[in-house]
């Protein structure tokens, strides 16, 4: 019984100390973070350099009274470089705790400075490190700033082949607080050759304070190609046809900032001469170096419409409308072609003879059944080349909510309720206003590569299914509507093709324009072109229903269960299963006494 009587108050102790371990545990987010800086913030701005150990776990938070919002730099971040960001992260919530809404996290495998705004007066971020012995260091910078409150010239959206751009304020120093956002974008096949003509911003080995951040992309969230600060005048030269430039400035050491332009530089090699057409244009693409045998710049580059004038960059291009710039529309048996001129003429002292080239360049673009010819002639000094590529017209297919057809529905897949009334339209893109839009022939069918079984709607023009309406004839646009169903013995998803034919609106006597007519007749109708469409899938209700509900569920609890804390119930349990085995042991130990009992100390006898 002595045994009992010391044994329970050692397993009493042992009780208490874990419960203090586990305290502590609990608390150890609030003393890491008092350690680093304070748990609550209030600063108007403040800056801080952390320095952080392994297995850490520290959580801070910004808040202050004013109607404001809250912007957090982490301008310099130097974590595990092989841990993972399940591991070892930076953590920003919105609101008072790390239960508000995530804004996004940091890990050191991220390409980009991490920037992040709060919807109100209060931001909460958390650091949690792994196991791994290494220097980590967090440069962290925070401000309150007005959002509807915005700085002048600070950042804005740049669409032309070339120009320029400064910092506010430039050549006198910057604001502080500043956060500007520069968003460049070109046509499409250009680059962005961007060149800093100066930088002056405060000096810093890792550019923590003010800094140049540029992104290889149209968002922040692109990759980082650099981050520059000092005085220093770099060139940054684009993969795509967008760029975007950043500029954060802190509140101190205010200099000149930065001025800085971009031009487009075209991304194909092209030796001469380059034409493209689609539904719309035709695209014109003239070599610099082709054209220095003219001693031409481009500048006196003209079409039949002299006030359609050419883009310069590396390259002269030409964006010619079908209905504008002059261009000339000719309708054919099975064909329409558009037909442009540009032509080149040397500054002469005589208006009688030159001694210089001339050079005439002759557009066509034809377009034909299932493609698009291209064509482009090039006459110099009775001399012809030719270059021939292939297109198409430009269609889409897409379901409305309406007979109106004015709001596209953009769910994929969609699901509808049997016998629901489903709107489709089939657009061409051109901008040629004397097309029309015939819809030959549509189909389902439960898979997308439309093998057997299918379903005809349309057939010929004409309607095939007791609930299918085909709209009339209206310009660029082809319309029916029919009720919703599943095939019988297979899956519930339809996918929906249509053969769609494009006539000149003035032919009376093409097939667009006779409608609904036999297979004998519709096979000596004219028409000037054909292509297919095709959406889906469309799927039942019911069959969300069966597979979302039970998905989100589980989901649900595989997300729960991991990140349960260890809370006073869990403790209580561990409590619950100490005393037990103490009462456990106690009985052992009783029984084992009681047994030593029954035998008696003989006292041996001397020999």
């Amino acid at each position: 019984m002595e045994l009992v009587r010391r044994l329970v108050p050692l397993t009493l102790l042992i009780l208490s100390c874990l419960a203090e371990l586990t305290m502590a545990e609990a608390e150890g987010n609030a003393s890491c973070t008092v350690s680093l800086g304070g748990a609550n913030m209030a600063e108007t701005h403040k800056a801080m350099i952390l320095q952080l150990n392994p297995s850490e776990n520290c959580t801070w938070t910004i808040e202050r009274p004013e109607n404001k919002s809250i912007r957090i730099i982490f301008s310099y971040v130097q974590l595990d470089p092989d841990g993972s960001c399940e591991s070892e992260n930076i953590k920003v919530f919105d609101g008072t705790s790390s239960n508000g809404p995530l804004l996004g996290q940091v890990c050191s495998k991220n390409d980009y400075v991490p920037v992040f705004e709060s919807s109100s007066s209060t931001l909460t971020f958390q650091i949690v490190t792994d196991s791994a012995r290494i220097q980590r260091t967090v440069f962290v910078f925070y401000y309150f700033f007005s959002p509807n409150i915005s700085i002048p010239n600070c950042g804005g959206y740049l669409d032309t082949l070339e120009g320029s751009f400064t910092s506010p304020n430039y050549p006198k120093p910057h604001p502080e607080l500043a956060y500007c956002v520069w968003h460049i974008q070109v046509e499409k096949d250009y680059k962005i050759k961007l060149n800093f003509k100066e930088i002056f911003l405060e000096i810093d080995k890792q550019c923590k304070f003010d800094f140049l951040a540029i992104y290889d992309g149209p968002s922040t969230n692109s990759g980082l190609i650099g981050q520059v600060c000092g005085r220093v005048t770099p060139t940054f030269e684009s993969s795509s046809n967008s760029l975007t430039v950043v500029l954060s400035t802190d509140y101190a050491n205010s200099y000149r900032g930065f001025s800085a332009s971009y031009t487009s530089i075209y991304a194909e090699n092209i030796n001469t001469t380059s034409l493209t057409c689609s539904s719309d244009r035709m695209r014109v693409i003239i070599s610099k170096s082709y054209l220095e045998a003219f001693n031409s710049n481009g500048n006196n580059l003209q079409l039949k419409d002299p006030t359609c004038r050419p883009k310069l960059s590396n390259v002269v291009e030409f964006s010619i409308p079908l209905n504008g710039c002059g261009t000339i529309r000719k309708v054919e048996d099975q064909s329409i072609t558009y037909t442009n001129i540009i032509t080149f003429s040397a500054s002469s002292t005589s208006e009688v003879i030159t001694r210089q080239k001339q050079l005439q360049i002759i557009l066509k673009c034809e377009m034909g059944h299932n493609s698009t010819v291209e064509i482009i002639y090039i006459t110099e000094d009775d001399v012809i080349q030719s270059q021939n590529a292939l297109g198409k017209y430009n269609t889409s297919m897409a379901l409305f909510e309406s007979n109106s057809f004015e709001k596209t529905i953009l769910e994929s897949p969609y699901y509808v309720d049997l016998n629901q009334t489903l709107f489709v339209q089939v657009s061409l893109h051109t901008s040629d206003p004397n097309l029309v839009v015939f819809l030959d022939t549509c189909r389902a069918s439960p898979t997308s590569d439309f093998a057997s079984p299918t379903y005809d709607l349309i057939k010929s023009g004409c309607s095939r299914d007791e609930t299918c309406k085909v709209y009339p004839l209206f310009g660029h646009y082809g319309r029916f509507q029919f009720n919703a169903f599943k095939f019988l013995r297979s899956m519930s998803s339809v996918y929906l093709q249509c053969k769609v034919l494009i006539c000149d609106s003035s032919d009376h006597q093409s097939r667009c324009n006779q409608g609904c007519v036999s297979r004998s007749k519709r096979d000596i109708s004219s028409y000037k072109w054909k292509t297919d469409s095709i959406i889906g899938p469309i799927r039942l209700k019911r069959d969300r229903s069966a597979s979302g509900n039970s998905g989100f569920q589980h989901e649900t609890h595989a997300e729960e269960t991991p990140n349960q804390p260890f809370n006073s119930l869990h403790l209580f349990s561990f409590m619950v299963l100490a005393l037990n085995v103490v009462i456990v042991a106690t009985i052992t130990v009783r029984h084992f006494v009681n047994q030593r009992a029954d035998y008696k100390y003989q006292k041996l006898q001397n020999y």
